[in-house]
């Protein structure tokens, strides 16, 4: 006998203003216990001292997870000028220090060089893996690594504001980006150092902070109906991807994990959702007039 799972099964998205001090897997945790959900994930990790948007799925939302995490973001963030550090953010220890203070005609300039496709270097403490380890937990242990250079897409960066110990940024870029990266290499083009004081997401694909509940109301609502009613449908993470109706009985032959006729509205090679009254019933590859099914929703 199949053993059953724990909790309810509950659908959607619920999205947090991470607190600093919080980790991003202590917040899907909070959720889930919250919702009584049988499971939970999160689109794309925030640092612990970070705040701002974490976009957790709950139940046959996560299947949508990979297309919000492959979203655009949008970060603010400090730069402190004058220290390096081993985290490249202030809770590390200071490495090197510079008396050297850019004035913000030099930081719009240096920044030209942060746009678009970019090569970044993640920070020695982060979640990149290195022979089977992560990089946090083998820095902690005093090891150094040679971390290769990773793509990163910079779609906008832009001072917010700036003064002589730091500057403000905003910045929207694509799936695996640093901020702390950004921080320690822009210091480093200048050659006064620096690193992250604080940084918060603003948004993330679909979901905004404005939009956002805090961890304090989540635990005042946990276990009730209103709460049940803050989640958002799981089809707000397949936002950027074409919607294409169906009918009941093409809706049943996709249920069932078969290629089905669909209505037109995407390109050949699209992934694509198919939709029953606006209801999400699977993504697939649009080829020929024809939806393939790669992930099948169970609601």
């Amino acid at each position: 006998m199949a053993r059953r799972k724990k909790g309810r099964a509950v659908h959607g998205w619920m999205i947090v203003d991470k607190p600093a001090g919080m980790g991003s897997t202590a917040v899907v945790s909070k959720v889930r216990w919250a919702l009584d959900a049988q499971k939970a994930g999160h689109a794309g990790t925030l640092d612990p001292d970070a705040t701002g948007v974490l976009a957790v799925a709950v139940g046959e939302a996560t299947k949508t997870v990979p297309y919000v995490t492959d979203a655009l973001k949008c970060y603010r963030f400090r730069v402190v000028w004058g220290a390096e550090t081993s985290t490249d953010d202030a809770s590390g220890e200071v490495l090197r220090r510079s008396d050297a203070r850019p004035d913000r005609g030099a930081v719009e300039t240096a920044l030209a060089a942060f746009r678009g496709q970019i090569e970044q270097v993640p920070p020695q403490v982060s979640a990149v893996k290195v022979e089977g380890a992560r990089a946090y937990d083998l820095a902690r242990e005093g090891v150094e690594m040679d971390l290769a250079a990773r793509p990163l897409f910079v779609d906008r960066l832009e001072v917010i504001a700036a003064d002589a110990d730091g500057v403000e940024l905003e910045m929207v870029c694509g799936k695996g980006g640093y901020v702390r990266a950004i921080a320690r290499d822009l210091g480093r083009a200048l050659g006064c150092l620096g690193h992250a004081a604080w940084l918060r997401r603003v948004w993330s694909g679909p979901f905004r902070a404005d939009d956002a509940l805090s961890i304090e109301t989540i635990e005042a609502e946990a276990r009730s109906d209103a709460l049940d009613a803050r989640l958002l449908p799981l089809e707000t993470g397949l936002d950027a991807l074409p919607a294409l109706a169906v009918t009941e009985a093409a809706a049943a032959r996709l249920a069932n994990g078969n290629p089905t006729e669909v209505l037109e509205g995407a390109e050949y090679g699209d992934t694509c959702w198919a939709a029953l009254d606006g209801q999400a019933i699977a993504i697939g590859t649009y080829r020929a007039g024809l939806l393939h099914p790669s992930k099948v929703f169970r609601t």
